[in-house]
């Protein structure tokens, strides 16, 4: 095979497959079914033809035979006037006339057969047409559904990839979700101990110091006011023969 042969194999393939890519089968179909009825048109009007023909033919077989009967009386005629050479000459022409109408039956025959040869050709094709027409709605109908059954599973397709896409993201906001909603319980159940409390408060040590001083402050004017309010009942002279509190200046007394 030369190089220009495989080019063309090669550029008859790739025009096959663009073509096969655009081409619509149900376009294709009525195109074929709309070249058969032309055909058959045209078979019809074959048959209309021979048909006029035939009948014209037949018109003119029928003024010939007129002609001759014509012809035959006037030979007649001529016979009883005694005119025998007016007899032979009309005689003659319908002779002639005779062979005209036989050449003319024969045609119609032809004729006659003709057209039921093209009757028969167009009852026929008329018959092809009508089933291949059934066969093309069908295969059309067949074609459109499954062209939508193609479209529906593409569709499908697309929307189950996108439903995983959408899974995912369902997914990632459940999970967040979730870890907000494990974080609020925690922080509820340290609120509700109170660790959140000494959490947050262990956090401020100069809030703490502070509180604490006054706490201690307040602890020595309480036993101060404690103190003068015992003196006063003791009296001074009672107050030096009292025993002392131990662990308060206990080394003096040994």
């Amino acid at each position: 095979m030369s190089v220009f042969q495989r080019l063309s194999m090669m550029f008859k393939s790739k025009a096959n497959k663009a073509l096969d890519s655009v081409e619509d089968p149900r376009e294709t179909l009525d195109y074929s079914y709309n070249r058969q009825l032309e055909l058959l048109q045209k078979v019809r009007r074959g048959v209309a033809d021979v048909a006029t023909s035939r009948k014209r033919v037949e018109l003119q077989i029928q003024q010939l035979e007129q002609q001759s009967g014509k012809l035959e009386n006037q030979s007649r005629a001529a016979l009883a006037q005694n005119r025998e050479d007016l007899a032979r000459e009309a005689l003659t022409r319908r002779s002639g006339v005779q062979s005209q109408i036989e050449d003319l039956r024969s045609q119609h025959e032809q004729l006659q057969s003709e057209e039921q040869k093209l009757t028969t050709a167009a009852q026929r094709l008329q018959a092809k047409v009508d089933s291949f027409r059934t066969r093309k709605e069908t295969l059309k109908a067949n074609y459109t559904a499954a062209q939508a059954q193609t479209q529906i599973s593409e569709a499908f397709s697309g929307i189950s990839e996108e439903m995983g896409d959408v899974g995912m993201a369902v997914q990632r906001a459940e999970d967040k979700t979730s870890e907000m909603q494990a974080r609020a319980g925690a922080v509820d159940e340290l609120l509700a101990s109170g660790a959140l409390d000494d959490v947050t408060s262990s956090g401020t040590g100069q809030k703490d110091d502070i509180q604490a001083e006054l706490d201690q402050m307040a602890s020595t004017n309480s036993v101060e006011m404690e103190l003068q309010r015992l003196k006063g009942e003791v009296g001074p002279g009672e107050s030096s023969n009292r025993p002392q509190i131990e662990g308060n200046g206990s080394g003096e007394g040994r």
